[in-house]
């Protein structure tokens, strides 16, 4: 299993962050990056990221991405937050697989945190391979999980609002949803 992790709106003071995680089969990672690369090409864009896209981009993408194959878990968390903080309580309540290949977290993140997170892991019993710090223009899969924590944080701002929709097509792959 591969753990793809991005979040958004963690740089507000009110309402609600989001942190997606996006769960690949390590059998499916290469058909679900080549998904990302081809719905990428198709809607004319290189390297998507919800917060550089407009509407119709970010309308092709979740769109294509939709027809992947992917589980995706959401975490809530009230603002302000402290980054690391939440994302060791979410992953707490979040993963519940005991071995993990990878887990790819967005962001230039230093090698501490990384470690904060694997001790975290260890003591709920969870072994992960390796927990690495990427960007998102190397790691197709993530920019799934960037789509979703863009979509999800969207509809929580605006539950009636153009992201609902887009949300909507994600549904039958969100397994779980807890507010922290």
């Amino acid at each position: 299993m591969i753990i793809s992790i991005d979040e958004s709106g963690t740089h507000k003071q009110d309402g609600k962050s989001v942190i997606a995680l996006v769960y690949v089969s390590v059998s499916d990672s290469e058909a679900t990056e080549r998904l990302v690369l081809d719905v990428e090409k198709s809607a004319g864009i290189h390297g998507f990221h919800w917060a550089h896209r407009n509407w119709l981009m970010r309308q092709r993408f979740i769109e294509g991405i939709a027809k992947g194959d992917f589980k995706i878990k959401i975490a809530y968390v009230a603002n302000p937050i402290i980054l690391d903080k939440a994302l060791a309580d979410a992953l707490q309540h979040l993963l519940a697989e005991r071995h993990i290949s990878q887990i790819l977290i967005d962001g230039d993140k230093p090698k501490s945190y990384t470690r904060q997170l694997k001790k975290v892991l260890r003591d709920k019993g969870i072994t992960v391979k390796k927990i690495r710090s990427v960007n998102d223009e190397s790691y197709p899969i993530i920019r799934i999980a960037d789509a979703v924590a863009g979509v999800a944080r969207a509809t929580y701002d605006e539950p009636t609002g153009k992201a609902a929709p887009l949300l909507k097509l994600l549904e039958p792959k969100i397994e779980l949803r807890i507010d922290l």
